[in-house]
């Protein structure tokens, strides 16, 4: 069991986080690029009443690399507020505290604790990529982690790296730390998510598909649920489809997995930004980006839109 407050040998007990969908949220922005408070109180409030497992601020698709220190504390305030305002003030808050200094990323770590996180989630440092070995890039999470008052998930995402991937031994290596509590694959790799649930001897550590297109490969091999980006989107569908794997039927799993692959699909193509012009059409908000990132327009964008329709529809429906 992990623990958290203060470094290591002075943290307190932290249960495993619970399997389910977990959510990355956008940013959302006001019309003079501020944080957009309301709407960050708004969004999570919906997810919260989707039936999730937790959320997660500041990965991928939350745009952290567009926000300073102050902003994304700020967010994280918001979240674990909201949280607290909706009777759910222990729901798990893990914050991407990645970084390209070992200094920056436990200095995150540290800010996340102090404004609402209950877990931090860490990218490998790949800008200097060609300059790290394995050995540095395991010494920096051993780092990060020792240092962290929050446990530590790592995140594989190479596309967000450089094109830096962890392998399924540096992934198992770095599981032998107590405050490394679990890891996102968003690498889309399920041979190397069966090694990694197979190989740890820690029934704590949770693993997790880093996308909702593979929300049954994930399941099938022993993972524990999704951290993805389109449940900002579709919740719903994305929960109830890990009820259907776990209740046995299989058959109407299988199909409602096609139908979030293919709304999936459409938010991979697109990125976060997509995401956010599919909130702001389905549900009257989401707004710009922070420049130099743009929405499309015009025929694109409603070419974009068509390609949610289908999972939109079935996120109605479940929420009837």
């Amino acid at each position: 069991m992990a623990t958290t407050e203060g470094n290591k040998g002075n943290r307190h007990p932290v249960a495993p986080l619970n399997p389910g969908l977990y959510v990355p949220t956008v940013a959302f922005f006001t019309s003079d690029d501020s944080i957009d408070i309301d709407t960050t109180v708004s969004h999570t409030i919906q997810l919260i009443k989707s039936g999730i497992a937790g959320l997660v601020t500041h990965g991928s698709n939350g745009e952290a690399v567009h926000l300073s220190h102050t902003e994304r504390q700020l967010i994280n305030r918001t979240t674990r507020k909201t949280c607290e305002q909706e009777g759910v003030p222990d729901m798990p808050l893990i914050v991407g505290c990645g970084a390209q200094s070992t200094r920056e990323t436990i200095q995150l770590c540290q800010e996340a604790a102090g404004s609402g996180g209950t877990h931090v989630m860490i990218l490998p440092p790949s800008y200097y990529g060609a300059l790290l070995t394995t050995d540095l890039i395991i010494d920096h999470f051993r780092s990060v982690a020792d240092a962290s008052p929050l446990p530590v998930l790592i995140y594989n995402f190479p596309a967000a790296s450089g094109g830096l991937d962890l392998s399924s031994d540096t992934i198992l290596e770095l599981a032998k730390h107590p405050n490394i509590v679990g890891v996102k694959l968003t690498c889309g790799n399920t041979g190397k998510l069966a090694r990694v649930v197979a190989g740890n001897q820690d029934s704590s550590f949770r693993t997790f598909g880093g996308s909702a297109d593979f929300t049954i490969q994930t399941l099938a091999a022993g993972g524990h649920g999704v951290i993805a980006g389109l449940g900002n989107l579709a919740p719903r569908a994305c929960v109830e489809l890990i009820r259907l794997w776990h209740a046995g039927k299989l058959a109407e799993a299988a199909q409602l997995q096609g139908v979030v692959a293919r709304g999936d699909w459409a938010a991979i193509k697109g990125g976060f930004v997509s995401i956010k012009a599919a909130l702001q059409r389905y549900r009257s908000y989401g707004g710009h980006p922070r420049r130099p990132c743009a929405l499309l327009e015009g025929g694109l964008l409603e070419s974009q839109m068509a390609e949610f329709e289908e999972i939109m529809e079935m996120e109605k429906q479940l929420a009837c």
